[in-house]
């Protein structure tokens, strides 16, 4: 079986995060990315590919999202050395005004301590909320692609759009 350059794993309970996997998917080239559903595949597939894309919902009050959840200590299994990866995140910043996209920040936490080299910043601004653990250090962007399909599900399809072309270039595809 060969495998794409890139894999894409997400976790979704309510399919708004698989759709945006399939939107991202869409826009890079389907021969050029495998989409794995965390809840079907196990997570350690991800050693096999130098360039991964992982897609977080963030739950209630900052939780993750239960299919992650599940897996979360799995990660800690595989050696992201040299592995590029791109985040994207989903979340409420009206509803949970105070953990938007806290999940993505988690993620990306785990993922730099486990050695991956983290790319597809997405800028803070134009959106609204009171906090994010999945903002840089500085503030000044988000450590993955923010999407609010909540309440700006109109600006996603420009917002992948423009992402997918970053993470593209930082991926040298």
């Amino acid at each position: 079986m060969s495998r794409a350059p890139i894999a894409l794993f997400y976790g979704s309970s309510t399919c708004y995060t698989e759709m945006a996997a399939e939107k991202i998917r869409d826009q890079l080239g389907a021969n050029l990315v495998d989409v794995f559903n965390i809840a079907d595949t196990p997570i350690v597939t991800a050693g096999f590919y130098n360039h991964l894309i992982m897609g977080i919902p963030t739950w209630d009050y900052g939780e993750l999202q239960e299919d992650w959840e599940e897996i979360w200590d799995e990660i800690d299994e595989i050696d992201f050395t040299g592995k590029k990866v791109a985040l994207y995140g989903l979340g409420d910043q009206v509803g949970y005004p105070e953990w938007f996209l806290d999940a993505m920040g988690y993620l990306h936490a785990k993922l730099v301590a486990l050695g991956a080299e983290p790319c597809g910043y997405w800028p803070r601004a134009g959106y609204e909320f009171e906090e994010s653990k999945a903002l840089t250090p500085d503030g000044e962007a988000f450590v993955g692609l923010a999407l609010d399909e909540e309440n700006e599900f109109d600006q996603s399809e420009a917002r992948i759009q423009q992402w997918c072309a970053q993470v593209r270039e930082a991926f040298g595809l």
